[in-house]
């Protein structure tokens, strides 16, 4: 699946160009804004009571966990509550360590730099961020063969805030350079309802409660995921229905959409049922996996397992992935009798 097929699917946690311009409108701007992720909130909250009062910016920070939760909203609201400028990038976007020092001489002091991707950072451009990082310092190279020097430029004070979908790809090195790393977990479904009433608020979408909830249901756990799924059951009410949202109209138009009420789409069943059918349940190598389904096993690593894991439909073992009896009832499939299991019933029948 390549990333713009992925960003097609309806309950993709990637955004699409299109979809990054109407995010805009709905990120908060606020901590006070940010629904969910309590945990992180107290302690950045800490954080940024503690750099205001000593009048210091901020200490690196690192974000991970699966796209859509909110990474780079966190650091939106970090430079608004900080009342500094933010400048984004991303770490493919950094080619040459050229490119990450000119970004790094133009910021000015208490500014912070947002990288996104940061674990695609490759290893040249890591080795002129240390230095930037911990010691706010340009390490240049003049000239070349015997005649070169090396030159250090100082840099104003700066936070550099990252994001990443894959903490594990981050080299020791760099990791160890952010003060504070957080994971951002999947949403709970009173959360996301309360996103859901927000975004409707700020679109001017009426709807119910029970329409929030029953979005809020299929959306994964994932704020963009659940807005994208209120703008599409939006069009079905203004087309199909009144207007309004209602559990029903929401109901019908995730139907139509092939969103199951735990938020499954069809390539989700899709990989449950090539685990289940073409390889007896498990377990089954990642990369065995994704060769029968025609995906990449980074991609199933990356967008798929995280929410099945979630949910409890796939284990993780030494020797491969295993479908759950959870996954067997939300397919409508008898489990199979494990190896032992009769042996095991024999015997407490005897004692």
């Amino acid at each position: 699946m390549t990333d713009t097929d992925e960003e097609d699917r309806v309950i993709s946690g990637k955004a699409g160009e299109e979809e990054r311009k109407i995010e805009q409108s709905l990120r908060p701007r606020r901590l006070v804004e940010y629904i969910g992720q309590d945990r992180v909130k107290e302690n950045l909250e800490i954080s940024i009571a503690a750099a205001k009062n000593r009048k210091e910016p901020l200490d690196h920070v690192l974000f991970h966990g699966p796209p859509g939760l909110g990474k780079t909203s966190l650091a939106i609201v970090l430079a608004n509550e900080m009342g500094s400028q933010l400048k984004t990038t991303s770490g493919p976007a950094i080619e040459r360590p050229g490119d990450l020092a000119a970004l790094l001489t133009n910021l000015q002091k208490n500014d912070i730099l947002f990288i996104d991707e940061i674990h695609r950072l490759n290893r040249a451009v890591e080795e002129v961020l240390y230095p930037a990082m911990e010691d706010f310092a340009l390490d240049i190279i003049i000239g070349k063969g015997p005649s070169a020097r090396s030159l250090r430029l100082k840099l104003p004070r700066f936070t550099i805030i990252g994001a990443t979908t894959r903490l594990a790809l981050l080299s020791s090195p760099l990791r160890d350079r952010f003060g504070s790393i957080y994971r951002l977990d999947f949403q709970t479904q009173e959360a996301m309802q309360t996103i859901i009433e927000r975004s409707s608020s700020i679109l001017n979408v009426p709807i119910e409660d029970d329409g929030a909830r029953e979005i809020a249901r299929r959306a994964r756990g994932t704020p963009r995921i659940g807005n994208r799924l209120l703008r599409r059951v939006r069009d079905f009410a203004q087309v199909r229905a009144d207007g309004i949202i209602t559990a029903p109209v929401a109901e019908d138009a995730m139907s139509r959409l092939d969103v199951d009420p735990l938020g499954l789409d069809e390539t989700d069943r899709r990989l449950l049922h090539a685990i289940i059918e073409k390889f007896g349940g498990g377990p089954v190598g990642i990369d065995t996996v994704a060769a029968s389904i025609s995906e990449e096993s980074d991609t199933l690593e990356d967008v798929y397992e995280p929410f099945l894991l979630q949910l409890g439909f796939l284990q993780r073992t030494p020797r491969g992935r295993i479908a759950t009896p959870h996954a067997y009832a939300h397919l409508g499939l008898t489990p199979p009798r494990r190896a032992g299991e009769g042996e095991n019933i024999q015997v407490a029948m005897q004692l």
